[in-house]
């Protein structure tokens, strides 16, 4: 006998229906959920999905649940889920775009104001790179900028908009000028990793091993507040009241966003993530880094309620920013991406 379309007891097909993309943006190869109805494996076969028209790998299919993996080809477009009885409602993905790669980025980019995209290629500690620091324009186009800094790690601008570089080899910070040429700016900052200024110009930098340093506009030096060493680096970010949100990422899968305050007192203002990284502030105060939560690799986004959420899925993501644009950009361990999710970012400058 032949096989025929499953029907519901009042004889009607039951066709696949997507009704939530969790989370409804990702890198290529990012993990991506689907819930809906009568969209997992029957008698007939298994589920099969496609982003912007690419054959798209099936992690797992259930009734109410399908994952799949982004494919490499796609781009922001449509998902479509077909199963032996037909083709469900089509759902929409932003996928991010490859603005450039080869690069090693070990925290967030820094974005101008123009738009132009700052990136490390940091290397291994102790080893000079051919270039430190590449500059890459909205369009992709990549070029050297800075050579010279070895292991350059964090990356900011000042309020005007001067860029700096932390050398997490060397324990110096320094300033760039519009050609590339550099100077020592601050030194004896440790193992320097993380970067970030406030709308005073104050320059905060973390070591490593456990201080956060305070550098004021006339460069003298203070400790603001210590923390646990982490075994990778320190992320930082400073919002509009000057509150510095810190990530020091360990081996533990329930790590902490710090809040330090402009007196230095520091707390715990959000706890449930793994290996948190590279963050950066929205205009209206959520915090986005790249992180795990709940077992799922991305970009999440915590409010000042302590919500938290994944909003991109990602792997090797390790920081974040948010382009004068409009988009966001992201890095990985060898890739700088944008993607428009529609947050407009904090602006310090």
């Amino acid at each position: 006998m032949g096989r025929t379309s499953p029907q519901s007891a009042a004889g009607t097909i039951q066709l696949p229906r997507v009704d939530d993309v969790v989370p409804s943006a990702a890198l290529p190869h990012g993990e991506v959920e689907l819930t809906g109805v009568f969209l997992g494996p029957n008698g007939f076969g298994l589920p099969s999905v496609s982003v912007d028209g690419h054959s798209a790998r099936v992690l797992m299919s259930r009734p109410t649940r399908v994952v799949f993996r982004v494919p490499e080809q796609a781009s922001t477009g449509l998902i479509e889920v077909r199963t032996p009885v037909g083709l469900a409602n089509a759902a929409g993905l932003r996928v991010a775009r490859q603005l450039n790669d080869g690069l090693h980025p070990v925290t967030s980019p820094a974005v101008s104001r123009s738009g132009m995209v700052y990136a490390t290629i940091s290397g291994p500690r102790g080893k000079q790179t051919t270039v430190s620091v590449v500059r890459v324009s909205p369009d992709g186009r990549a070029t050297p900028f800075v050579t010279g800094i070895l292991n350059a790690t964090g990356l900011a601008f000042s309020p005007d908009g001067g860029l700096f570089v932390t050398s997490r080899a060397e324990g110096n910070v320094y300033r760039v000028d519009a050609t590339g040429d550099f100077t020592v700016y601050a030194e004896g900052m440790g193992v320097a990793t993380g970067a970030a200024f406030d709308a005073e110009g104050n320059l905060y930098v973390g070591d490593r091993s456990g201080t956060i340093f305070k550098i004021d506009t006339e460069r003298k030096i203070f400790v603001h507040a210590t923390l646990e060493p982490s075994i990778a680096a320190y992320h930082l970010a400073v919002n509009a009241a000057g509150t510095l949100f810190v990530t020091a990422p360990s081996l533990s899968s329930n790590e902490a966003i710090w809040a330090i305050e402009p007196n230095g007192d520091t707390r715990v203002w959000y706890r449930g993530l793994g290996r948190p990284q590279g963050l950066a502030i929205s205009r209206e105060g959520d915090v986005y880094l790249a992180a795990c939560l709940h077992g799922r690799h991305g970009l999440v986004r915590v409010t000042p309620k302590g919500e938290a959420s994944l909003v991109l899925a990602g792997s090797n993501l390790v920081g974040v920013a948010f382009s004068p644009l409009g988009t966001t950009i992201l890095a990985t361990n060898d890739a700088v991406y944008d993607v428009n999710l529609g947050v407009e970012g904090l602006s310090l400058l």
